[in-house]
């Protein structure tokens, strides 16, 4: 699926992406890891680097409303999630702790926008990379590929994978690429297909009983699997591929390419595993670093 298409579906339909009987909480995201500040931090010839430094803090655009990416709690204004995790692991590699960040919720149709116009200085927000948005900005990574899924109750076992919702009924938002996928490749009968305009009746439906599956981006029913994980599971067999990156300035290749060597080394150290374990991973379904790409 497009996460361009979805998010738009999502902020224009007011979503608070929420599951059933969790109205405003955000998801269990445990501990993530704490990143310390590295001093002394030198991104040559990076123009946004240096207004970071000039202006003594790194503004982050970032999602609010997706459990387990990018929420900000109503009662402590706080953000959480992988994609904030990965956001605030970024400006520590750069030299801004956790009280020099300034985030900022960008809705999807303005992300490039904001990183043309300097109102951000990078975004971290199911921002898939593709040809169309490289011809505007950069990104770096990719730090994460999703890919459409099903969510399930945790007690099925009868639905394994796309192959298998023949006869089950399906719910995704109207409209959505999720949802044209299960028709165009007739993975159920029409009369099987349940639309709303957000997914959280979707999910409210499922733990009901009255569809047996939810299908969109891997990453988000993530979000509402660790939410309620003794209620849902992630099947864990995407069908389509999503890779998430980090918006950048298009102009900007010194911190492009510093950005992409943070990633690498949470990579390999380890820090993106225990990121995800701390976050998206609380679902139950696994997941592996993708592979950077140095366009």
């Amino acid at each position: 699926m497009r996460v361009r298409s979805l998010a738009a579906l999502l902020l224009a339909g007011g979503l608070a992406l929420t599951a059933c009987g969790k109205e405003g909480s955000p998801a269990d995201t445990g501990s993530a890891p704490t990143q310390a500040a590295e001093a002394d931090v030198k991104v040559d010839g990076s123009a946004t680097f240096d207004k970071m430094k000039s202006r003594g803090k790194v503004v982050i655009g970032v999602k609010e409303d997706q459990p387990g990416l990018g929420f900000k709690d109503a009662t402590t204004n706080k953000y959480s999630g992988f994609d904030v995790e990965i956001a605030r692991l970024v400006a520590a590699k750069l030299g801004f702790g956790e009280d020099k960040i300034e985030y900022k919720a960008i809705a999807s149709a303005g992300r490039e926008q904001a990183l043309i116009n300097g109102d951000v200085d990078y975004y971290v927000g199911t921002y898939t990379i593709n040809d169309g948005r490289k011809e505007k900005i950069a990104f770096a990574g990719p730090y994460f590929v999703a890919g459409q899924d099903l969510l399930v109750r945790a007690d099925d076992t009868s639905i394994t994978g796309k192959e298998t919702l023949m006869g089950k009924k399906v719910c995704s938002v109207t409209g959505s690429t999720p949802i044209k996928r299960i028709k165009d490749e007739k993975l159920t009968e029409d009369a099987n297909i349940t639309e709303f305009q957000n997914y959280s009746q979707c999910v409210s439906k499922l733990a009901e009983g009255a569809v047996d599956a939810v299908t969109t981006d891997d990453a988000i029913l993530k979000g509402y699997a660790a939410q309620e994980k003794d209620k849902f599971k992630v099947v864990g067999k995407p069908f389509s591929k999503e890779p998430y990156g980090i918006g950048l300035n298009k102009e900007d290749k010194p911190l492009r390419d510093k950005v992409n060597d943070v990633l690498q080394s949470a990579i390999d150290d380890g820090t993106w595993k225990n990121i995800y374990d701390s976050t998206l991973g609380k679902s139950g379904s696994p997941a592996e670093p993708p592979a950077i790409d140095r366009y």
